[in-house]
């Protein structure tokens, strides 16, 4: 719920400088231009290898392996390492409003072919990407009726409002400390999941005899 509220005040933020434009009365500063979504990202796509399930039932879980939505499994080995964004390739690519499924990640993991694997250039973290994205429509940009699909070409040829490197710059100063706490809890979140997986088997067994606990 924290990290909601953090992502939430993030979009705000982003919002009310580049899409309404209220600092700026309404209207794009001069030193900002109109482009594509090829400006501003870097995929990496072409390093995507999918793991069968029966493949996959061999490994020990260990890393994460991203799916279009979500974590689908665990696996022994990763692809990537540090913070990626996600954004869904086809399946289910949309929510229901028309905005782009999005996972904000990091660490190391690896990703099956239903997702773009993306990073920032040219003034755009991943972090701003992420917040540009989410407040995005892609209903315009996906194809396939029976299995949507946001391909490679029709997500950079999407039409964007790029500010300049100075203000993107900023503006990156304001979020970055909004998603080092949105990490930070996301860190301390795992480590009491792993801490709560591996009490609990033993409280349930009877070796861990807490009976004589003062609470």
């Amino acid at each position: 719920m924290i990290n909601k509220n953090l992502l939430q005040q993030a979009q705000a933020l982003y919002k009310d400088r580049f899409v309404e434009l209220r600092p700026f009365n309404g209207e794009m500063p001069p030193d900002w231009h109109l482009g594509e979504v090829s400006e501003i990202i870097e995929l990496h796509d072409s390093k995507r290898i999918p793991l069968s399930s029966r493949e996959r039932a061999t490994l020990a879980k260990l890393y994460p392996y991203y799916g279009a939505t979500s974590v689908m499994d665990y696996v022994d080995r990763y692809l990537f390492d540090g913070i990626y964004l996600l954004l869904g390739e086809d399946g289910t690519v949309v929510d229901n409003n028309g905005f782009p499924i999005l996972q904000y990640v990091e660490g190391k993991f690896w990703v099956n072919n239903h997702a773009h694997i993306i990073t920032g250039k040219n003034g755009f973290t991943v972090e701003m990407l992420y917040l540009l994205f989410s407040l995005t429509n892609v209903q315009s940009i996906i194809t396939g009726a029976v299995q949507p699909k946001i391909s490679q070409t029709n997500l950079n040829k999407m039409p964007i409002v790029i500010p300049s490197k100075a203000e993107l710059s900023d503006f990156n100063s304001v979020i970055q400390p909004i998603f080092a706490q949105i990490r930070n809890l996301r860190a301390q979140n795992n480590r009491l999941v792993v801490t709560r997986d591996t009490l609990l088997p033993r409280l349930m067994s009877g070796e861990l005899d807490v009976s004589n606990l003062d609470l």
